[in-house]
């Protein structure tokens, strides 16, 4: 057994005593299958399972209709919705677990189908020449229709009001999800960001829009009670291009993020080897701990090794994981006890049901059926 192990030692996260630092990721994976799209037992059941975990982050959430763009994704901006939730953080609760709520809204990377034929918003009629999966199987994103300043004035009202009902429905903060090529980050990005107004051009423009859905987030929750996830390397996916202003851009969010005093800062590593791209970090970590003064959270390809490395040399304070939360709801103890990660199955990511969702053993009742 590994003892005195960074990611299991306790944080002190805002107001929130987390038990360790072994973070469970946002992930989606669609068993909202229900004309609602709201959170069902099986939801409760499964973020239970993983409330050992020091915070639980949940899968995006979308904060309107229009921030749809994944079959069988759970919304937080309905009745219904904000009851299934409420099932969920009850659940994890009564395991003295801690959840937030990640709020999501898509942009460009969805489809007419989402939309009842309408085009997605983004910040610029530029198609990122991606693919989305819908009931009919993939289907090739278009060009989607730049926002008005009535859009965008909405779409922030529409954060604020999924914020409240977050609240309403027992979440202990919110992460707002600003990364992986989603609406903000298609606004940070010139590859994505046309637009000439005052949510364009200047790197001061095309941050506007999220500090401005972050200051009325902030009149909900307090501002120790809100993540912010960011991904400053994320070239060739998802749409997004970086280019010699991309880091740049993310130096201002993440120096300008030392005026709130956040619960967490979440960034990923590159998600592909960007050693070759001279504009862009590739050890994302270590050029941001010098530059933001609270919590960092880091995520991306993190295993227990690594993890417990990253805490130790001081360039982050918390860790998310993702695909080994899938498979082991009681990563935190396998890791307590060096225990073997166990495999997960990558074809029951994202279909509806318990299989492959919340029926994988902890390592506890895994030697109790070798033992039978």
């Amino acid at each position: 057994m590994k003892s005195n192990q960074p990611l299991l030692e306790s944080y002190q996260l805002g107001d929130i005593t987390i038990q360790n630092r072994v973070i469970m990721a946002p992930m989606t994976r669609s068993r909202a299958d229900n004309k609602e799209n709201a959170p069902t037992d099986i939801h409760a059941k499964y973020y239970q399972q993983r409330a050992s975990a020091g915070l639980i982050i949940s899968e995006g959430t979308q904060v309107s209709k229009e921030g749809v763009g994944y079959i069988n994704t759970p919304g937080i901006h309905s009745e219904a919705q904000v009851e299934g939730w409420k099932k969920v953080t009850e659940a994890v609760h009564e395991k003295d677990g801690k959840i937030f709520a990640q709020l999501w809204h898509v942009g460009r990377m969805s489809h007419p189908y989402f939309h009842d034929g309408d085009l997605p918003l983004a910040p610029s009629a530029v198609n990122p020449k991606e693919k989305v999966y819908t009931p009919d199987g993939f289907e090739e994103t278009v060009t989607p229709k730049e926002m008005t300043v009535s859009d965008i004035k909405r779409t922030i009202a529409d954060f604020k009001q999924a914020a409240k009902n977050a609240k309403a429905a027992g979440f202990d903060g919110v992460e707002i999800h600003s990364s992986n090529g989603y609406l903000f980050h298609q606004f940070f990005n010139n590859s994505s960001n046309k637009r000439t107004d005052d949510y364009g051009g200047s790197i001061l423009n095309k941050t506007r829009f999220f500090f401005e859905v972050l200051d009325e987030v902030k009149e909900i929750f307090p501002e120790n009670k809100i993540g912010v996830r960011l991904n400053p390397s994320l070239h060739g996916a998802f749409g997004m291009e970086a280019d010699e202003e991309t880091i740049p851009t993310f130096d201002h969010i993440i120096k300008k993020l030392n005026d709130y005093n956040l619960a967490y800062l979440h960034l990923s590593e590159p998600f592909t080897d960007v050693s070759d791209v001279p504009f862009l970090v590739s050890d994302i970590a270590l050029h941001y701990r010098p530059l933001y003064n609270g919590t960092l959270m880091i995520n991306t390809n993190f295993n227990q090794e690594r993890g417990n490395k990253v805490i130790e040399e001081g360039n982050a304070d918390l860790v998310s994981f993702g695909k080994p939360f899938i498979s082991n709801p009681d990563l935190p103890e396998r890791f307590a006890l060096n225990a073997p990660i166990a495999e997960w199955d990558e074809a029951t990511f994202y279909v509806p049901g318990e299989k492959g969702y919340t029926d994988y053993p902890t390592y506890k009742e895994t030697l109790k059926n070798a033992d039978n």
